[in-house]
């Protein structure tokens, strides 16, 4: 796969899992400065992580924000609880992994995440309840 074709995989997949909005914004914002940054990230994060075959989108949201939780990466952990409605990921899974971060990262991380969830869902945004997924 070339370059360019791994760059435009990568907005697709970006896309989908962010949504035409967020990836908008974030393109309007490039500058001379970070435009390298930028197309790295789409190419590695999005062309190559995230369009991988061996985890569905719904593991890679969840496996992703573990380690934004544990990582205490709170603004990126927000845009991906807000993802998390493109992914399949409901807010039970929500609950379950930020238990692991409690057990595996500490508490005081699990802690700060369940706040940043509850703003996000009360925005609006972010997963259902597996229930209203099936109804």
């Amino acid at each position: 796969m070339t370059t360019d074709e791994r760059h435009a995989q990568g907005m697709a997949v970006r896309r989908s899992v962010l949504g035409d909005d967020h990836v908008d914004r974030a393109e309007a914002k490039k500058t001379d400065f970070d435009v390298d940054f930028q197309r790295f990230i789409v190419e590695s994060a999005w062309g190559s992580v995230w369009s991988g075959s061996g985890l569905t989108k719904r593991e890679r949201s969840m496996v992703t924000l573990t380690l934004l939780a544990a990582g205490g990466h709170h603004d990126e952990f927000a845009m991906h609880v807000r993802a998390m409605r493109r992914t399949g990921a409901t807010i039970e899974d929500l609950q379950e992994l930020l238990m692991h971060v409690a057990v595996y990262a500490g508490v005081p991380a699990a802690n700060t995440c369940f706040g940043i969830a509850k703003r996000v869902l009360a925005e609006g945004e972010g997963p259902q309840w597996r229930e209203e997924l099936t109804s």
